[in-house]
């Protein structure tokens, strides 16, 4: 099915969601990452949003910076307007969260990006996958597929998590913060 795909691998479904709402195609890029330009959300007027790249790094999750970097070096694009899209243990099962900066909460992905950038401040897109059952070792649970429950719920959190990065790259992080923060 689409959503095959285990917890690690989130951020790369909310891209594709992103790539389809905008109809754009990721293409194999020399920075071991597949890349598309798109033009992202609605301005007012229905006008088309800004101009992004959406992009996946091919490499191991552990090594997204060298790709990232690399990406951004192309297109220069500084740090400040990097959104990184990516699971969260630390937030429970469908929540989205948004936030600039701060520590990586034992995952490799971004700690590899902020080695590769030299800085922790860029914009990360939290798509809580909430903490494993029992004693399971976060390690494996993050690489376990979606259960039965958590893929009928997968559709409505990839669509958040798509409309929250919109956001962002609209209204910019406090707007975007505000929306999607506040008690539903």
């Amino acid at each position: 099915s689409t959503y095959a795909g285990n917890r690690h691998n989130v951020g790369a479904m909310v891209i594709d969601e992103l790539a389809r709402r905008t109809g754009t195609s990721l293409k194999a890029h020399k920075a071991r990452a597949a890349a598309g330009q798109a033009r992202l959300g609605l301005l007012p007027g229905g006008v088309p949003g800004p101009a992004v790249i959406l992009a996946v790094p091919s490499s191991y999750m552990n090594e997204s910076g060298g790709p990232v970097k690399a990406l951004m070096s192309f297109f220069s694009i500084p740090a400040e307007r990097l959104i990184v899209i990516h699971d969260e243990l630390d937030i429970d099962a469908g929540v989205v969260r948004l936030k600039s900066g701060g520590g990586e909460g034992g995952h490799n992905g971004l700690r590899s990006i902020s080695t590769s950038l030299g800085t922790k401040d860029y914009v990360r897109v939290r798509v809580g996958i909430g903490r494993p059952p029992g004693r399971m070792d976060p390690a494996d649970y993050v690489l376990r597929d979606f259960g039965p429950a958590e893929r009928k719920e997968l559709p409505f959190l990839l669509d958040v998590a798509a409309d929250a990065a919109e956001a962002v790259v609209i209204e910019g992080l406090l707007g975007a913060q505000q929306r999607f923060h506040s008690p539903v």
